[in-house]
């Protein structure tokens, strides 16, 4: 630990120090500050010595000059007058003799050691202690709107760390010479790095060694499920909980933003070579990101009139505020990346089309085609996919209307089939929309909740009821063809299915009728076949997604490659950006190695 590093000790655990003999503290509040008071020896004249509380040797003043370089004869305890100089061990730096003090670290007191000589640096906590202390330091939540507040605006609910608490969590990290963090984060950011950066207060620089990896970071510490991927690699976690480096990687990314820090790197290399990105979501994004770098002129098609793909259409204002994301399309532009909005792939221009003017092509088109439940009653009036619920709200701002042009089915009862976090987006956005009770209708328990914990337990502070193991049937409607209930059966879990989870299956004569009169169907999505139409040489598997080379994401196409969920199904944003940066690595060894396409 450097001497940063003993100030930040101090900070983290309201550290005290104690006379080893006695117990008294050595602390004292002056009007100023804390200081430590001991008395010293020096050349047979007693001296009072007047320590900062973070342990930096001689910091303050003493009573006599006292240069740096020189070693006191001894360190005197003021209230028992006990020397507290030990034999053993030396300094670990210049070899003088040391003092012996005792700090408290929570509920432990801990041996601590100070070098005698004046300007020394050193200190005598082990590593062991060291690891002791930040696994008492408790986990940093964040600040978050109140739940009686919330369901009433689509502001951001958490309300990000403070600095303060930033630098608390990040002295939580454990430094691992084998980060399991690192190995579970898609896209390989230098987790340990950019928090130590964090903990230094050097919190700019921290921004700019995510984005080595990440273009994304204010994305990403908000919606990814760090839960499932960098913190479950914690080890940290295995006897506490893990370090919350999604909280801390939004933290480093708002600071950098709020400054007016943000740094674009110049792009110093032309490679003359023109890919075409389909779709403007966080693999596309990624992938252009990391071509434009490289030195390529990168053009991304999106069909929407907005940039963001399922960030802007599919996430809430109140989990994603768009101005953020939009920052974070800045950013790319600023990089020399060139957007087209309003361009649909498979009808303005085919894939084949834009093989003719650029030499490769990157398909993150995502998977935007509802599913349905294909029961009967799913075409009636207010009976609508959470894609084009989510959309309406998020693309269209129908939560302003009438200040916007587009409305949303209105009604007291909402039903929400499914437990992903788009049923939880839908279920909430349903609640600040007017409804007066929401009902999440899932075919499992809660411990099988396929969202985010965090969602979960914000949903359910807001009110929002949870009806589980409960399986749609039949949608009832009126003599005017609105919906009016849904007829459910309840289910019993069985053995477990392909996914691991046990598999729901109908309780015997348990059918009951649910009423409501609004129904959002959130049970995934399936790939779009708009481009498929067009492309047919593209080879898909059973599910209607496009197979890939995992190590070079290259399609059955040469020179297409594709990524994110029009290749997965359903995953996560950070799992999208992942292929996006393995797609852009292997279209630079192919195109840097070849001549010109003709």
């Amino acid at each position: 630990m450097n001497a940063q590093d003993v100030k930040y000790l101090k900070f983290a655990t309201y550290l005290n120090a104690y006379c080893p003999h006695c117990r008294k503290s050595f602390n004292v509040k002056t009007m100023d500050e804390d200081v430590l008071d001991f008395r010293g020896m020096y050349k047979g004249q007693e001296v009072m010595i007047k320590l900062s509380p973070y342990l930096d040797v001689f910091d303050k003043w003493s009573s006599i000059p006292l240069e740096d370089g020189i070693v006191l004869d001894d360190f005197i305890c003021s209230y028992c007058k006990k020397s507290i100089v030990v034999g053993e061990p030396r300094c670990g730096i210049c070899g003088s003799p040391v003092a012996e003090m005792i700090i408290s670290a929570y509920a432990k007191l801990i041996p601590f050691f100070i070098c005698l000589k004046k300007g020394c640096e050193w200190h005598g906590l082990t590593k062991a202690d060291e690891h002791y202390i930040k696994l008492k330091i408790p986990r940093q939540d964040m600040p978050e709107q109140d739940h009686r507040i919330r369901i009433k605006n689509f502001q951001e609910v958490p309300h990000g760390l403070t600095s303060e608490q930033a630098q608390l969590e990040a002295g939580r990290c454990l430094q691992c010479r084998k980060p399991g963090c690192v190995d579970g984060c898609p896209v390989n950011v230098d987790i340990p790095n950019f928090i130590r950066l964090i903990r230094e207060g050097r919190t700019v620089e921290a921004a700019i060694k995510i984005k080595e990896r990440n273009i994304l970071p204010s994305v990403c510490g908000r919606v990814c499920p760090q839960e499932d991927q960098c913190e479950k690699g914690c080890v940290l976690g295995k006897r506490d909980k893990p370090v919350a480096i999604g909280n801390l990687e939004r933290y480093v990314a708002d600071f950098e933003r709020a400054m007016g820090s943000v740094d674009i790197p110049q792009v110093t290399e032309c490679m003359d070579r023109k890919v075409a990105v389909v779709g403007s979501g966080p693999g596309g994004l990624t992938c252009a990101a990391d071509l434009t770098r490289l030195g390529y002129e990168v053009t991304i098609f999106e069909a929407f009139h907005q940039s963001g793909g399922v960030l802007g259409y599919g996430i809430p204002q109140f989990r994603l505020p768009k101005e953020i994301m939009a920052k974070e399309i800045e950013y790319l532009k600023e990089l020399g990346c060139q957007i087209k909005l309003n361009a649909v792939i498979g009808r303005l221009y085919t894939v084949e089309e834009l093989l003719k003017d650029y030499e490769a092509v990157y398909l993150g088109v995502g998977a935007g085609l509802p599913k349905f439940l294909d029961i009967p009653g799913e075409d009636l009036n207010n009976v609508v996919s959470a894609n084009e619920y989510l959309t309406r709200i998020n693309l269209m701002r129908a939560y302003r209307f009438p200040d916007t042009d587009t409305p949303l089915p209105q009604g007291d009862r909402v039903a929400v089939i499914g437990g992903g976090n788009v049923a939880m987006d839908s279920a909430r956005c349903a609640l600040r929309t007017g409804a007066k009770k929401v009902t999440v209708i899932y075919r499992r328990t809660r411990g099988e909740l396929p969202a985010r914990k965090d969602e979960v337990v914000h949903a359910e502070d807001e009110g929002i009821e949870f009806m589980y193991l409960t399986n749609p049937v039949k949608f009832i409607g009126d003599k005017r063809n609105w919906v009016r209930g849904i007829e459910c059966e309840k289910m019993q879990l069985g053995e477990p299915d392909a996914s691991g989870r046990r598999k729901p299956v109908p309780a015997p004569g348990s059918n009951f009728v649910f009423d409501c009169d609004v129904v959002i169907v959130a049970v995934g999505t399936d790939a779009n076949p708009l481009i498929f139409d067009t492309t047919p040489d593209l080879k898909r598997d059973k599910k209607g997604y496009i197979i890939v080379d995992p190590k070079t994401m290259e399609t059955s196409k040469e020179f297409v490659y594709a990524g994110g969920d029009i290749v997965t199904g359903s995953a996560t944003v950070i799992q999208a950006m992942g292929s996006g940066r393995l797609a852009a690595k292997a279209i630079h060894e192919k195109l840097s190695g070849k001549k010109k396409r003709t």
